[in-house]
């Protein structure tokens, strides 16, 4: 299980980085991926792990919640929620669904403090999603970023049916168009093909994640989960 290494303690305030993050330009940022949004200090690597060894951790710990030996829920949480107080230091960050069956800490078996987690129905990489992801990554340390999709999504499901819906439901069809034109009608596929297509915006579209992954600082993935089993794959 990992642990929270000791690192200098970074103080972010919310509306300094709001504001810095819009008035930079992306060429800046694309210069200074590593570097924290307000330009004082460079974003600290607060995990150990690779990108590479952060994806093992994940699969790892999928594995012992198939397999019901969970490590997380023998740790002291007082102990956690003391550490994470002032600072927190995620190793690994996830867009999933906002499916209430895709419970991320629990199927990959991490505490508090352990992952940076995003969720938003259909697992959709909106601007506002992006940028926490990209806050995740430079400031906070994060070493790669699992876009999940999941079985009986009922999201791609509603966008491959294309029926009308109330309210602002419908928002979240054209981000998932593409996905639905590439695999059709077949759900899990089209499933699974959506979160290959949000890994790859991610990874190509933000001038702050892109360079990190080229540099070899970021690994993005997408996996898909399936209810039944519990098991991650990645697509």
């Amino acid at each position: 299980m990992n642990t929270l290494p000791s690192s200098p303690k970074v103080v972010l305030s919310r509306r300094k980085f709001l504001g810095n993050a819009l008035a930079g330009t992306a060429a800046t940022l694309a210069g200074s991926a590593s570097m924290s949004f307000f330009g004082t200090q460079p974003a600290l690597a607060q995990s150990n792990l690779t990108p590479d060894e952060a994806l093992k951790e994940l699969l790892d710990g999928n594995q012992r919640y198939i397999a019901g030996r969970f490590m997380s829920f023998d740790e002291d949480k007082q102990i956690l929620r003391d550490r994470t107080v002032e600072k927190q230091q995620p190793f690994a960050a996830l867009l999933s669904c906002a499916d209430s069956r895709v419970p991320v800490e629990i199927i990959f078996d991490q505490s508090i403090g352990e992952l940076f987690v995003t969720r938003v129905a259909g697992n959709i990489a909106t601007p506002e999603i992006i940028a926490s992801l990209e806050y995740g990554a430079a400031v906070l340390g994060t070493k790669v970023i699992l876009v999940l999709g999941h079985a009986g999504c009922g999201a791609v499901k509603a966008a491959i049916q294309a029926k009308a819906v109330p309210g602002q439901i419908s928002a979240l069809f054209p981000h998932l168009q593409p996905a639905v034109d590439q695999a059709g009608s077949d759900l899990a596929a089209a499933t699974k093909v959506n979160a290959t297509i949000q890994a790859g915006l991610l990874g190509k579209a933000s001038p702050v994640l892109a360079p990190m992954v080229k540099e070899g600082k970021l690994k993005i993935v997408a996996g898909y989960y399936d209810l039944a089993t519990g098991k991650v794959t990645l697509v």
